[in-house]
Formats: structure tokens, sequence, C-alpha cells
């Protein structure tokens, strides 16, 4: 049976940050003091929520309905989008696909009255899973590179690293390995820059995956072991059974059916007590097939018959298919041909409605018009990023041009004191010799009188 990728990274904004260290009695605290405020009230509920999430999606339901209805009571509104998304990303827990999806886009609406990309970027992600979850792939993949477009917008590399691994599983479920491989190691690479233990432990986990769909089942337990590492350090219980049971599945191709069984039922034990049912059925549908392989049939039945229960509340013909293989498996070995033909009709149904001709274009050309709008966004802001820079030398020129008309005037008024000051001067420089004149005149004048005046007294003095 093919592996069962769960990648559901639970990002929020630096605010969830703000208590990863402390003790829930200290959170506790603050959320009921009244006399906090309110952002500090809703950021405490909201942590003690996420802590549940993982070993406990039913308490994390009841914590963040209390974090919705203080978002409400106190209109934050960023808060309430977060609890709704918190519930939904619960009932994805639970395989309560309906639920999820329908809180997802209650989430979605609330953000977009207050723009929250970012926010609206991590529901459309987490919608694409619960769609992978219930093997609608043309949905996840569609809704994946939705988010994909928002966070690199953004810039938000955290972000692009989700999504990069979520784009990566649809292609993993499509068998096309290369290209699966080629956006894990996109996205180990950017986790592994920015240190986060769970991103990481997801990454290994699906790079595991990949080779040992290549059958190099020593590169595929030295990822898993690395997997399983890091969700034991982070003790993320379901992410253990996810490595518990994909290190099974290795056994299990290498024949060895002890090892096999043995990791299985560790991950079957800790599906149940987290209440994982998406992870119990995969459990259930791994050891059918191994108790047909061991030779156990009605073993083997009686396991499928547990994973179809699981399957009449939670869906997924992906999985639903390889079931009634498994059935078709069994019946055939115990010489029932009748139930055997009838399982194995509903086998190639259910694959049918999966891998045809017309899912298959319709995955491509998802793929082909996020390239296009890719593309057409990089244009645009090549575009918008010309007319800046034409705008900016524009500007500059009217600067210039205000530089040298301002000099030009100043230049104008220069020369134009200057000439006024010129006649000025000549205006005073005229009067000047004007009444030089006069004082050359009267100074003649009184020079000829004094002349008199003396030649009478020399006359005098002669009689």
């Amino acid at each position: 049976m093919k592996k069962i990728l769960l990648f559901q990274f639970l990002f929020f904004s630096s605010g969830l940050s703000f208590a990863q260290n402390t003790k829930t009695d200290s959170l506790w605290a603050i959320y009921n003091n009244k006399s906090q405020p309110d952002t500090a009230r809703l950021k405490a509920i909201q942590v003690i929520a996420v802590s549940y999430l993982n070993n406990n999606p039913d308490t994390t339901i009841l914590l963040a309905e209390q974090e919705l209805e203080l978002s409400r009571a106190c209109k934050q509104k960023k808060y309430e989008g977060k609890a709704l998304h918190i519930i939904g990303n619960a009932f994805n827990d639970i395989a309560n696909y309906p639920k999820a999806l329908e809180y997802y886009l209650k989430s979605i609406k609330v953000k977009e009255e207050i723009t929250d990309k970012q926010g609206i970027a991590l529901s459309y992600n987490s919608m694409g899973t619960t769609y992978k979850n219930q093997s609608n792939y043309l949905k996840a993949l569609e809704y994946y590179l939705k988010s994909l477009r928002l966070r690199e917008e953004l810039k938000d590399k955290k972000g692009r690293a989700i999504c990069y691994n979520n784009v990566g599983v649809v292609y993993e479920e499509q068998s096309n390995f290369s290209k699966a491989l080629e956006y894990y190691l996109k996205s180990l690479k950017i986790i592994t820059e920015l240190g986060e233990k769970k991103g990481m432990a997801t990454c290994y986990n699906n790079i595991g995956i990949i080779y040992e769909d290549q059958h190099n089942y020593n590169k595929a337990l030295e990822y898993y072991s690395k997997s399983l590492q890091l969700r034991e350090e982070i003790d993320d219980k379901k992410g253990m059974g996810d490595c518990y049971n994909n290190i099974g599945l290795v056994y299990k191709y290498q024949a060895d059916y002890v090892k096999a069984s043995t990791y299985y039922l560790k991950a079957l034990n800790l599906r149940k007590e987290i209440g994982d049912k998406y992870g119990i059925r995969s459990c259930y549908i791994n050891l059918s097939e191994l108790s047909n392989r061991s030779g156990n049939f009605e073993k083997a039945i009686h396991y499928c018959d547990l994973a179809l229960q699981i399957s009449k509340d939670i869906g997924g013909i992906n999985l639903e298919r390889i079931i009634y293989q498994n059935l078709a498996s069994a019946y055939y070995n115990k010489g029932k041909y009748k139930e055997a033909y009838e399982n194995n009709v509903k086998f190639k149904q259910l694959t049918d409605s999966i891998f045809n001709e017309e899912n298959s274009k319709q995955l491509g050309d998802l793929k082909t018009q996020f390239e296009v709008e890719k593309k057409e966004a990089e244009l645009k802001i090549k575009a918008e990023a010309q007319e800046a820079i034409n705008a900016e030398e524009k500007k500059k020129q009217k600067i210039i041009i205000y530089a040298v008309a301002g000099v030009l005037l100043l230049v104008i008024v220069f020369s134009l004191f200057l000439f006024n000051r010129f006649r000025v001067t000549q205006k005073q420089k005229k009067v000047i010799e004007q009444q030089k004149v006069l004082v050359d005149n009267a100074y003649e004048s009184l020079h000829e009188k004094n002349k008199e005046v003396m030649d009478s007294i020399y006359y005098a003095r002669r009689i």
C-alpha cells in the first residue's frame, strides 16, 4: 500500500511564539485574568489550544471555541480568523473533512475582511491538505497553488516551504517521483535554514517515501529515522505514528514481516491514543496487506472490515480502493472467487475514477495555469518597477529644470540690481559733475572779484 503523507504545518503569526516555553498554568493565569489586555488573553488561550492539537484535537476544539467567543466579544477579527482556522485543523485531524472545510472557509471570510493575506494563504494550504486527505488531488493542487501564489507575493519563505512540500505530496500521489523529490528538497532547504524541527521531520519523512518508492530501502530507513528522532524531540505523537507506519512498510518490502508488524502496531497504538481515524485506517490497511502476505487471510479480511467501517465516516476513495484490493486478494486465496470478483470490480471502479485521463489533463492544466499566472505576475512587477523608475527620472528632470530656472531667476534679479546700481551711480556722477561746474564757475567769479579788488588796492596805493 502507498504511504500516507500527512503534512500540516501549524505556523501562525509571531504571536504564537510568545509562549512556546511558558508553562500551561502560566498561560491559564493570563487568560483567566480579566485585567490583562484582550490580545494577551487571546494569545494565551490560542497557544493552549494548539498545544493539544496533535494529541487531543477534541480539547483543541473546545479551547478554540473559547478563543472564538472572546475574540467576537472584544471585536478582534484577527483572532476570530485564527480561532476558526484552529477548529478547522482539529476537525481535519479527526478526519471530519466537511467540518474542516466549513471552518476554513469561515476563517477565510473573516481574514478577507481585514486583508490578512498571510492568514488566507494558511487557510488555502490547509484546505489543500483536507482535499488531499479525501483523495481529491485536483482540488488539493488548486488550493496549494493558491497558497503558494500568495506566499510568493508576501515573500514568505516559511510559507513557500510548506507549499513546496504539499505540491510534492500531490506529485508523489500521482507517481511523479522525480518532481515530488524536487519539491521536497526545495522545502527542506528552506526549512533547515529556518530551523523548524517539525517541518524538517516532515521533509525527511517524505523524502524517505520517495526513496522507498524507488526501492532504495536503506536510504528510506535513514530518512525515516531522522524524522522519527525529531518527532520524539518535540513529542509529536502523530508524527511518530507516521514514522512507525513508514518504517513498517520498508520492513514489509524487505519481507521482514515480524518487524513490519511490530512497527505497524506501534503506529496503531499511538493513533488510537490521539484519536487519529485517518491514521488508524491506514494501519488497518497495512496490517491487512501484511496478513495476506503472511497467509493469514481471515485476519486480512478482519482488518479490511475495520478499515471500511472508518472509511464510511471519513471518506477518501484512494485508500478505500486499496481496501477492496486487499479484500479481493484475501477472498481469492480463500477460494471465494465470487467475493474476490466483486471486490476487484469495486477496486477497479475507484481506481479509474482517480487516475482517468481527464483528471491527469486537468492536473497538468492547473500547473500550466499557475506557471502562466506566475509569469504574468513577474512581468507586472517588472512593468511597475519600470514605471517607478520612469517616474523617478521625471521627478529628477523636474528638479533639474526648477533648479536651473531658479539660478536663472537669481541671475536676472542680480543683473537688475547691478543695472539699477549702475543707473544710480551714473546719475550721482552727473550731479557731481554739474556741482563741480557750478563750484568751478563760482570759483572763477570769486577769483575775478578778488582780482578787481586787488587791482583797486594796488591802484589806490599808487595814488
